[in-house]
């Protein structure tokens, strides 16, 4: 009852359970283990977890078990380990997951964000033009996450390579804090992150936007954060993955009709989660580069594995990813509520 009455007296719930529990059955005897980052990229995971909408739809006998990660890769060992159910994740880790079970580990069934990715730079290091990366250490969250592969195609386009591969840049694969933190020292050059790490650069270590990813990508819009499942999970539990993407959609649009209390929300459980207030100012920066959305942009998922191919992650052969992306639970929710259904 206490938690009860915690859903019903918060004004950004209300809404939510009624049009949730009230119209949904309970799926009983289940735990929902659940994967993703404390960063502004996964706000439906941040907000829906945080303030019991997920729960809500779900029903009262569903536990929910929730892990954070850093980054991708870690994540996606968790879901072949059997630890995760669905998670939000950056689309290299999701191709390179699939691909490296053959088809079997995981489905796509949602976006989460598009955008919110920046390549941020030492004013003092000297680069003002790409040909100023030679020689540069340049940090990503982790090796094969999404902006790790976004950063090494960037350079091969360029023509430059990483020192492993017999070029002149550095890339150092760090944990997003060690990454502020080192920038901070100016033990490294530069950083290619999510937000609100860049925002967070630019704010507490004097760092300015070399390049925001969404230049780089037609209309500006990429797939920047899925959300996926483990397909073993979606077998058993359709009508549950199907609850939770009810979910997944309303916070979506909640986000989009209410900016402002949105970004108070998702700061103050990115605050419960990691310990870390983010000021106002970090919070509208981040913002502005970001878009939540239930779209996985799926035109952009080729060019992600084509860049993760490329840069040696997905084997030696290009794989047919046509098994990877299932739309069908996400299009049941929009058609439910009479709004625009996504093509595959």
């Amino acid at each position: 009852m206490d938690i009860l009455r915690r859903w019903v007296s918060s004004p950004i719930l209300f809404f939510f359970i009624i049009c949730g529990v009230s119209c949904s059955k309970s799926v009983d005897n289940t735990a929902v283990r659940i994967g993703y980052f404390p960063n502004i990229n996964h706000a439906q995971m941040v907000v829906g977890i945080g303030e019991g909408t997920f729960a809500a739809y779900l029903g009262k006998k569903v536990e929910i078990k929730t892990t954070l990660f850093n980054a991708g890769p870690s994540l996606i060992e968790a879901v072949f380990a059997g630890d995760i159910d669905i998670a939000c994740v950056g689309p290299s880790p999701a191709i390179n997951g699939y691909v490296r079970s053959g088809g079997k580990a995981l489905k796509i069934i949602a976006g989460a964000a598009s955008g919110g990715a920046l390549f941020v730079v030492r004013k003092d290091a000297h680069i003002k033009k790409a040909a100023d990366l030679a020689g540069k250490r340049i940090a990503t969250p982790q090796l094969g996450n999404t902006q790790d592969v976004a950063f090494r195609g960037y350079i091969r386009n360029i023509g430059l390579k990483p020192r492993e591969k017999g070029g002149t840049v550095d890339v150092l694969p760090l944990r997003n804090p060690d990454i502020l933190n080192l920038f901070m020292r100016k033990q490294i050059d530069g950083a290619w992150v999510q937000e609100p790490w860049g925002a967070r650069i630019i704010n507490e270590a004097d760092g300015e936007v070399f390049l925001d990813e969404r230049t780089l990508w037609k209309d500006g819009r990429f797939s920047s954060t899925l959300m996926i499942v483990r397909t073993d999970f979606l077998k058993r539990h359709p009508d549950c993955v199907k609850r939770w993407l009810s979910a997944h959609v309303k916070i979506t649009r909640w986000i989009h009709q209410h900016p402002r209390k949105a970004k108070k929300v998702i700061g103050r459980q990115i605050k419960a989660l990691s310990g870390v207030s983010l000021p106002e100012e970090v919070m509208n920066d981040a913002f502005s580069r970001l878009e939540a959305t239930y779209d996985p942009i799926v035109s952009s998922l080729s060019l992600y594995a084509e860049m993760a191919y490329e840069a040696g992650f997905l084997g030696n052969q290009r794989i047919d990813l046509s098994g990877l992306v299932d739309l069908k639970l996400l299009n049941e929710v929009l058609k439910e509520r009479a709004l625009p259904q996504i093509g595959e």
